[in-house]
């Protein structure tokens, strides 16, 4: 069995998390992939606000006794207060990204969690490390939502060396056993996966999303900040959205100054494009990774038949490269 020194930090089984994806990533997702054997997030920025997260927490708490966290878009505004819910509610972990983590240390240890931060820079590893995280998340390009622009496989060991001895966690790009496993030869004690977990049957997004993820290859998506700066939503300039590519960016892209002229009906136009799931305007995040991907599957087939692949590949693959 792969286990690294974050399975027992975390109280865990295989060393695989399911990206914080917000809204998106229920209770019911974070329940079946700690139930499994992995460690479950649950997405905690989202349109409902406290009382939304309060109840995913539960409904998690009711499926499983394992352990499990929650992750914040952490330049969001209410960030401070769903953190304080998540941490009175005890969950073991929470993550922060997009934003310096020094203010959440000391509540997030008092509480007795895991501080978990997702970087996209060595400069940043080294300020999250610093801070007094618990865990880094090197998140390369590759990855659906936002993300940097550095490849994960360069970044991750890049970061390993430099925070060591805090466990690294690599994020972008992984969907299969494969992934997995070149992420841990890298030096990653585990792997942090969205797309991969879009396509589990406990997501908490549309069909039509899920659908059109499935049907996506690895060429088909593009880093693009149109959606956030039409919905003025506060991610960092540097961290744009890597999403499944339509005609509505092709059109928009490199017209961006136009936009505030535009701003009402634009906003109109993606929320009528969402309520008729018009693939041609709707915007769907995805990551490269949505390529190695064939099927949709309960979220602890997936975490189980990662790790089996990774396993088989650790002990096979060496014998036919050394002689």
């Amino acid at each position: 069995m792969i286990t690294t020194p974050l399975c027992a930090l975390l109280g865990i089984e295989h060393p695989i998390l399911n990206a914080s994806m917000a809204g998106t990533a229920t209770g019911e997702l974070a329940a079946a992939v700690s139930e499994a054997g992995g460690f479950g997030m649950i997405g905690g920025t989202n349109a409902g606000g406290a009382e939304w997260l309060r109840e995913q927490i539960r409904i998690a708490k009711s499926l499983t006794a394992r352990p499990f966290g929650v992750g914040f878009i952490s330049a969001f505004p209410d960030t401070e207060e769903l953190a304080r819910v998540a941490l009175d509610e005890g969950v073991a972990a929470i993550n922060h990204s997009f934003a310096d983590p020094t203010p959440f240390v000391a509540a997030t240890h008092a509480a007795g969690a895991k501080l978990f931060v997702q970087v996209q820079t060595l400069a940043l590893a080294i300020t999250a490390a610093h801070a007094g995280a618990d865990v880094l998340l090197a998140q390369g390009g590759e990855a659906g939502g936002h993300a940097g622009a550095l490849g994960t496989f360069a970044l991750l060991p890049a970061v390993v060396d430099a925070v060591a001895p805090i466990p690294v966690v690599a994020a972008g790009g992984i969907a299969d056993g494969r992934g997995l496993a070149a992420a841990l030869l890298l030096g990653a004690q585990g792997a942090w996966m969205g797309t991969r977990f879009v396509t589990s049957h406990e997501w908490g997004g549309s069909s039509w999303e899920q659908e059109a993820v499935l049907a996506a290859t690895s060429d088909d998506t593009v880093q693009t900040r149109l959606y956030d700066v039409i919905g003025e939503r506060p991610f960092p300039a540097e961290n744009p959205d890597r999403m499944l590519r339509n005609a509505f960016i092709d059109r928009w892209t490199g017209r961006e100054s136009e936009i505030p002229a535009h701003r009402d009906e634009l906003k109109a136009e993606i929320a009528a494009g969402n309520e008729r799931a018009d693939l041609a305007v709707a915007g769907v995040s995805a990551g490269v990774a949505a390529g190695l991907i064939t099927s949709a599957r309960p979220a602890g087939d997936i975490v189980r038949s990662i790790v089996q692949e990774a396993e088989d590949l650790l002990r096979e693959r060496p014998r036919t490269l050394l002689s």
